[in-house]
């Protein structure tokens, strides 16, 4: 009779024959697999060895344009109609109705419409640069580099509300789980840095309605997502060593947890195993390259006046744009996105919350022009002056814009702010092979649709893929039984945009 050592032996050599005829076969099938969706054209790159590093760089489908992008997001929604689409017919009909016609099958956050009117603006608009570019009074700094941004007044979307629209702008659809422009960035194309991640996130103000589900990697592996950043002390949170143990001990430690992990990896073939034994050599690495990403004392006091990284809080302290402090931030954020990107980051989001002005428009907006103006600019122009401007794509939008009608919600005074609107609202783009100086698409007179060169979300992402050499139609990823993009079912470029 055989032991029962012997019986554990057997099932022992019984269970890894069949994970190794297991592992093979999916490994056979699936190398045969990427072969010949690469012979198709449906991969961007062949996947990296099981060595490797996830986020390691890899070819395009074609020449890029652009490196790195830094996406500055503005969460609330600016009004368009105060900032980049002057409109003097507007103004002219303040205080009158919209046609029924118009507002009956609309859906509005708050607005009643049985007796909402027509809102002006009071700002005054001038033309910018050589292009003629006209911007509000509200934005001086952003006046100076009006002829290397294009900026688009025919954006159009989906979703009237918050979380769905932000969803829409950063990952595509207006739904949980899917992966944000930056994760699909770095799974296409990797990143060029060694020492910190591929995706970083920068947050200022009051914090996103999204939130986290706004730089998620969703179904794409976890190498893939942002990774917040804090722009004073600990970098990320839980990255320095804890007292006692020492840079050889934690070296002894991980080399012991990667054989661990890198004996289960030949044994089983799983992919995640891979990801996690990578995912700890980039941490050991950024103890030593995050601190130093954040310590400005290389920077030269032009810099850090350029950027306004010691300006003081605006006595204002505007509710929506953020408490004590939030100037340095938002200005330290842009300097840090500039410095990521010199250091290989491939995509860098700079969040900013709220502009979301129900009421109390006039003095709330100027007190977030003031915020982000300064900063904004100098980014363009420090990334330009560097040599950076030609291959950094940098992005400044919302997810919607404001409407025409002022605010009439119950219990406010009316008429002092704007609700959601997602059917034409402006952003812009600079760098990265976007041709400068440009305005693209047009409003009516109200600033309610877009009558001239309309340009969707998805549309907008097409076009940013492809700024990076990636056929958004081709950056697929499967996921329960179907093949999934960015752009999900619609997307086209906007050609114009391109230099």
């Amino acid at each position: 009779m055989a032991s029962c050592e012997d019986v554990s032996a057997d099932l022992w050599r019984a269970r890894a024959r069949r994970e190794f005829l297991a592992t093979f076969a999916c490994g056979a099938g699936g190398l045969a697999t990427i072969w010949l969706l690469a012979q198709d054209g449906l991969l961007a790159a062949e996947p990296a060895s099981a060595e490797a590093n996830p986020l390691a760089p890899r070819p395009p489908h074609f020449e890029p344009r652009a490196r790195a992008c830094i996406f500055i997001f503005l969460e609330g929604a600016p009004s368009q109609i105060d900032l980049f689409d002057p409109k003097p017919k507007l103004n002219e009909l303040h205080g009158q109705p919209l046609p029924e016609s118009l507002t009956r099958n609309v859906r509005f956050a708050f607005i009643q419409k049985e007796t909402a009117v027509l809102m002006g603006s009071p700002r005054t608009f001038r033309p910018c640069g050589e292009c003629g570019m006209e911007l509000s009074d509200l934005l001086p700094h952003l006046a100076t580099v009006a002829d290397d941004i294009a900026l688009v007044r025919s954006m159009h979307t989906d979703a009237f509300n918050h979380h769905p629209g932000q969803l829409i702008m950063n990952t595509g659809v207006p739904m949980f789980g899917r992966p944000s422009i930056g994760a699909w960035l770095t799974y296409g194309l990797g990143s060029e840095s060694e020492n910190l991640p591929g995706y970083v996130v920068l947050t200022a103000g009051r914090g996103t309605s999204g939130g986290a589900t706004l730089w998620t990697s969703g179904f794409l592996p976890t190498s893939f997502q942002g990774v917040l950043f804090r722009n004073q002390g600990e970098p990320v949170l839980n990255l320095y060593n804890p007292p006692g143990l020492s840079p050889e001990m934690q070296r002894a430690s991980l080399d012991a947890i990667q054989q661990l992990n890198a004996r289960r990896q030949r044994l089983l073939g799983d992919p995640q195993i891979e990801a996690r034994m990578a995912s700890y050599e980039l941490a050991f690495r950024m103890q030593s390259a995050a601190p130093e990403l954040i310590d400005l004392s290389d920077e030269t006091e032009a810099t850090l006046e350029a950027y306004g990284v010691n300006r003081p809080d605006d006595p204002d302290r505007g509710y929506r744009g953020g408490g004590q402090g939030v100037f340095r931030t938002f200005a330290t954020n842009c300097l840090l996105a500039r410095r990521l990107v010199e250091r290989g980051v491939r995509f860098v989001n700079l969040y900013h919350a709220s502009w979301d002005h129900h009421s109390n428009l006039n003095p709330e907006l100027a007190f977030n022009c003031r915020l982000a103006d300064q900063p904004v600019a100098a980014l363009v122009k420090d990334l330009k002056a560097r040599g950076l401007l030609e291959s950094t794509l940098v992005v400044f939008a919302s997810e919607f814009g404001r409407t025409p009608l002022g605010e009439n919600r119950g219990g406010r005074e009316a008429n002092t702010g704007r609700d959601h609107h997602p059917y034409a609202f402006s952003i812009w783009l600079a760098g990265g092979g976007v041709r400068g100086g440009q305005v693209i698409g047009k409003t009516d007179e109200i600033g309610w649709g877009v009558v001239e060169d309309p340009v969707h979300v998805n549309d907008l992402h097409a076009t940013l893929l492809h700024l990076f050499g990636l056929d958004h139609l081709r950056l697929t990823y499967r996921f329960q039984g179907r093949d999934f993009r960015l752009t999900d079912v619609g997307g086209k470029i906007v050609h114009k945009l391109l230099a």
